[in-house]
């Protein structure tokens, strides 16, 4: 899922007495981190009605601390200044749905990905495809959102000459799949799970498969923001994730929220 830029919740946040930072070199590892994120992107990360900061990533963020043994406060920031923030110490980690780019590795860190937006093929129910590479694509009618890394994985992997048609917004592109105008739409599985929710002309829909996953096209994933200097909470982050991976705690709470793997 591309990472939209929106208009950032402001909330009043109890503020630990101090930065918890970590920098690199200290001797005594800190008890205590500070934890960025926007506020406003549900079901990734969101205030509730009781002015708590919920989410999947919330949730696996606190999974995180307690796997490193520290306390953790998270705290909601704009968008265009958790990077700012961060490399001026203002918080010591961001988790705010911050996708892995080429760009923002120039300036900041990350730990490993903990979760990615498979690509998906959503089709009319009852249909089958003997097969979606990339030649047997090139005889059917496929919708993407334009300007997406959906339709330009289309662009550069089946056509021309294949017959790719692409719309305003992902909405319009499953519209015209059910109308049956076109035989395939590929786009974000997340995204497309909230619009088969739906029902009406959701109702003809289903997945038909995951794309193959393809991270020059689609991305890295989206990991933790942290500060370059600070490799050792990098690394102790990414040990953490690896284990909640291995115990199952990652997937019981992947499956509050989403009914398929997002790693």
């Amino acid at each position: 899922m591309n990472r939209r830029t929106a208009p950032a919740l402001l909330l009043s946040v109890a503020v630990l007495a101090g930065v918890a930072g970590w920098p690199s070199g200290r001797a005594a590892e800190p008890t205590t981190l500070r934890i960025a994120t926007e506020g406003s992107y549900p079901p990734f990360n969101f205030v509730d009605a009781s002015n708590q900061i919920q989410g999947f990533e919330i949730e696996i963020g606190r999974a995180l601390c307690e796997r490193m043994s520290v306390t953790c406060t998270f705290v909601t920031e704009d968008w265009e200044r958790l990077i700012p923030g961060l490399k001026h110490r203002r918080f010591d980690a961001v988790m705010a749905s911050l996708e892995i780019t080429p760009d923002r590795l120039r300036r900041i860190a990350f730990g490993k990905p903990y979760y990615r937006t498979p690509a998906v093929f959503m089709g009319r129910k009852g249909e089958v495809f003997a097969s979606l590479d990339p030649a047997a694509l090139r005889a059917l009618r496929i919708g993407a959102m334009a300007g997406t890394p959906y339709a330009a994985w289309l662009e550069d992997r089946v056509g021309p000459p294949g017959d790719i048609r692409l719309y305003a917004s992902l909405d319009d592109a499953s519209l015209d799949l059910a109308l049956n105008r076109i035989d395939l739409v590929l786009g974000d599985k997340i995204a497309l799970q909230e619009w088969l929710k739906r029902g009406k002309e959701a109702d003809c829909c289903a997945f038909v498969a995951d794309a193959p996953r393809d991270p020059e096209q689609f991305g890295q994933g989206y990991g933790v923001g942290l500060r370059q200097e600070d490799a050792d909470l990098r690394r102790r982050f990414d040990e953490a994730l690896d284990a909640i991976v291995s115990d199952g705690t990652y997937d019981r709470i992947r499956a509050a929220y989403f009914p398929f793997d997002v790693r």
